[in-house]
């Protein structure tokens, strides 16, 4: 095969359909919008109108508040620093602050912090210094020898 071979598969593409061009086309005159009607001209953006009837949106009951300035926490559980610990992947002697969660792949990316949960066991004494960490937590690397500290963004 050469490159002035190479061509799309048969009925890949289609030629877009040209409205208004006469009464041979099929599409001419109205352009197959119909007759009169707010519709038929341009600049028309109808979503979720219903002909009068109260809209879908407005007739369900909103619950709740949505805080937008929400910190959103990266999470990560004491069962998973375990099994990095376990796989090599996280050095237990030195000091285990949030870059160094990130760069073993314990936790994806940092977001506004990194979290960590008492889900798992710990068996092995980690240095943790992060933004967040639940009660069960603190005291779950506490029991395993370890200390748990938590920076400025308090909990």
């Amino acid at each position: 095969m050469k490159l002035h071979e190479l061509r799309d598969n048969d009925g890949a593409t289609q030629s877009k359909k040209r409205l208004g061009r006469g009464p041979g086309s099929g599409k001419g005159k109205t352009a197959g919008r119909g007759i009169k009607g707010q519709k038929s001209r341009s600049g028309v953006a109808i979503n979720g109108y219903e002909g009068g009837q109260m809209p879908l949106y407005q007739r369900l009951p909103k619950r709740g508040f949505n805080n937008y300035n929400r910190r959103d926490y990266a999470v990560v559980n004491l069962g998973i620093l375990q099994k990095f610990v376990d796989a090599g992947k996280l050095d237990a002697k030195a000091d285990l602050d949030e870059d160094a969660l990130v760069a073993s792949g314990a936790v994806r990316r940092k977001r506004d912090g990194i979290r960590v949960l008492a889900k798992g066991e710990l068996k092995t004494a980690l240095k943790l210094s992060v933004t967040g960490a639940s009660k069960a937590a603190i005291d779950a690397v506490e029991k395993a020898g370890g200390s748990l500290t938590v920076s400025s963004a308090a909990e």
